[in-house]
């Protein structure tokens, strides 16, 4: 029987998704099929896209930029973490109501703990506070982080993530802004969790100026894998985590929730570097 999954979001041509998931099937003699589902591509709003995936017989789905918090209202979420952090990124119709969980969230500890093992992550500026923001920051929470700083072009949407935080872990500072230059003075880590410098929105979210004297940077952008951000970032002399590594990460744990099958990372990622350079 075939395994039908998809992935819904806004400019995904690039995704590794499919891929992934193909050849995880591949491993385990399980057909899998994985389509790329953009909403206004296909004439649909999010929501009337959601239903028409929940009834067309797919197991799961992905969800990516930028409808995963409006994931969130179309789910069942168990975990109080993830209801906490108030995004999803993988569903699963396996009864009468959705199930959501985040796997950003899992995906970003697994990414942290391969670079930086049992390293604390300090005081972080965040810069972005949507859906792969909301994972990540409450990756650095739980991974024991002094202080995050949260940037948004939104004011509201910082605050918002500020409070959901601050209800969860009450020993952690907290700030918000709209001006990330102006929050990255003295952090030791700087986190882009927005889309700038994917394919089709070329940039940086940071001017390269002051990510001197920071410790580590991460991207959540891995179209492409070496961004201006990690760039810029390595010039600074700062240790990089590629966005990359949060794919694998959440791509292995949604694997799992999808099709309950083993799978072996390492021959995968041997296997997604011989089909397609990264």
């Amino acid at each position: 029987m075939t395994l039908k999954l998809g992935l819904i979001g806004d400019n995904i041509g690039a995704s590794r998704a499919p891929r992934f998931h193909v050849l995880a099937g591949r491993q385990n003699g399980q057909e899998v099929t994985y389509d790329r589902l953009v909403p206004q591509e296909m004439g649909r709003d999010f929501d009337t896209l959601f239903d028409h995936v929940k009834a067309a017989g797919y197991r799961g789905i992905n969800i990516t930029y930028p409808y995963k918090e409006r994931a969130a209202a179309r789910v069942r979420i168990d975990d109080p973490g993830v209801r906490a952090l108030g995004a999803v990124n993988t569903v699963l119709f396996d009864g009468d109501t959705p199930r959501g969980f985040n796997t950003d969230h899992s995906g970003f500890i697994a990414a942290w703990r391969k670079a930086r093992g049992d390293a604390v992550p300090g005081v972080v500026l965040v810069i972005g506070a949507g859906g792969v923001g909301r994972a990540i920051a409450f990756a650095l929470a739980a991974l024991g982080a002094e202080e995050i700083r949260l940037a948004d072009t939104d004011l509201h949407r910082a605050d918002a993530l500020a409070t959901a935080l601050r209800a969860g872990f009450s020993g952690l500072r907290l700030h918000t802004g709209t001006d990330a230059a102006a929050l990255s003075a003295g952090a030791a880590g700087l986190v882009n969790a927005t889309p700038v410098g994917m394919v089709g929105h070329d940039g940086t979210p940071l001017p390269p100026a002051v990510m001197r004297g920071a410790h580590w940077a991460f991207d959540a952008v891995y179209t492409p894998v070496e961004t201006r951000f990690l760039r810029n970032a390595q010039a600074a002399g700062l240790h990089t985590i590629s966005g990359f590594e949060l794919f694998i990460g959440q791509a292995v744990d949604a694997w799992h929730l999808f099709s309950g099958l083993p799978l072996d990372e390492a021959r995968l990622r041997a296997d997604l570097a011989t089909e397609g350079a990264l």
